[in-house]
């Protein structure tokens, strides 16, 4: 299991609530509007992503979605500011 950061830009309302779901769906906790985190394998995060892009294949508009594995260490070393 590793760390994940999903981030998009996908301008169609309808694909990009579907996405947010794929996301829940993962186990992947929302940590801004179009952002989510999480820890998933390798395999899952591939899995997802190929759901993501079957979920974009009629979406018009722009839309690009962002799988980003980050380790561990790197995670803890993260800063945060404000109200989560």
């Amino acid at each position: 299991m590793m760390q994940v950061l999903l981030i998009y830009d996908i301008e169609n309302d309808k694909a990009r609530t579907k996405i947010a779901t794929a996301c829940q769906d993962y186990g992947l906790d929302r940590v801004q509007f179009s952002a989510f985190a999480g820890r998933l394998s390798r395999n899952y995060q591939q899995e997802l992503m190929l759901k993501i892009d079957a979920l974009l294949k009629n979406a018009e508009g722009r839309r690009q979605v962002s799988l980003i594995p980050i380790c561990e260490k790197d995670w803890q070393s993260r800063l945060e500011v404000g109200d989560a």
